[in-house]
């Protein structure tokens, strides 16, 4: 995340679908259906309605790709149109929002995130795991004098960031080997964990300690504490985190919030699960 990027205060909101990129063979179907999510995705999220040329530019797809593919969501619902070029989530993606709200206890879970972000003053973010990432459900920005570029929707690696090496954490050793072998280790920042062993001795760190720290493993100036979100069965099926800049929080400071960050974790878990 950077540091530099405005989002609206205090909001949070259900996740949009994004799917992982991962390695291998894919069929021109399949392509076909990443292009159309990818865009579906750039055109309903954010604090702005988009632009054709900002789509494009976010997504890498040809304009007239994209033309075409907006034109067909917007028919379909998905996407709304007013007119000038400017596009936005349609009435179909609403509907889906509240259907995963309902389905993810979404007032209970926002009334948590809301309070811890009362109590440590700093951006709260939470993510779900999506195959191979995590993807961003929930984002409450603190009083600070700084914004995170992140957004709800966005995908991020599991290696590389707090809530995804949680989810690494309480998987498996054998998915987790899974993981890596189609993810890999690809290097974010100069501190970002590339080596199987050295993540290996961090997961088992963050399994005794109840936490994890991204220390500018994803975004150069960016730290984070993470703690994993776990069903009733003890699976992960996600994490909360609270993020700050280096320049301006020690990591004493953001390492002091991690009682009140277990415990929200933990009472959003169990919002989770007494949602199904």
């Amino acid at each position: 995340m950077d540091p530099t990027e405005n989002e609206t205060d205090g909001q949070s909101a259900p996740a949009s679908l994004e799917l992982p990129r991962r390695g291998g063979r894919s069929s021109s179907a399949g392509n076909a259906a990443t292009k159309a999510v990818t865009i579906l995705e750039a055109a309903v999220t954010g604090t702005a309605p988009r632009r054709l040329a900002d789509i494009a530019g976010e997504t890498g797809v040809p304009k007239a790709t994209v033309h075409r593919i907006l034109g067909t969501l917007v028919e379909l619902g998905f996407v709304n149109d007013n007119g000038s070029g400017v596009y936005g989530p349609g009435p179909r993606a609403l509907a889906l929002a509240a259907s995963v709200q309902a389905l993810t206890g979404d007032a209970r879970v926002g009334d948590t995130l809301g309070r811890l972000v009362k109590e440590v003053g700093h951006t709260v973010h939470m993510a779900l795991r999506s195959g191979d990432r995590a993807v961003y459900s929930h984002k409450v920005a603190g009083d600070q004098p700084y914004q995170m570029a992140s957004r709800i929707g966005m995908s991020v690696p599991l290696h590389c960031t707090g809530i995804g090496k949680c989810i690494l954490a309480h998987l498996p050793a054998d998915e987790v080997t899974d993981i890596v072998g189609r993810a890999g280790l690809p290097a974010r920042t100069p501190s970002t964990i590339t080596s199987r062993d050295r993540l290996n001795e961090e997961l088992e760190t963050i399994r005794r300690q109840g936490f994890a720290i991204d220390n500018e493993e994803n975004e150069r100036t960016v730290r984070c504490v993470a703690a994993p979100v776990l069903d009733r069965t003890g699976a992960p099926v996600g994490g909360v985190s609270i993020s700050t800049v280096t320049f301006l929080v020690p990591m004493e400071t953001l390492t002091s919030f991690t009682p009140a960050l277990v415990t929200t974790a933990n009472t959003v878990g169990f919002a989770l699960s007494s949602a199904h």
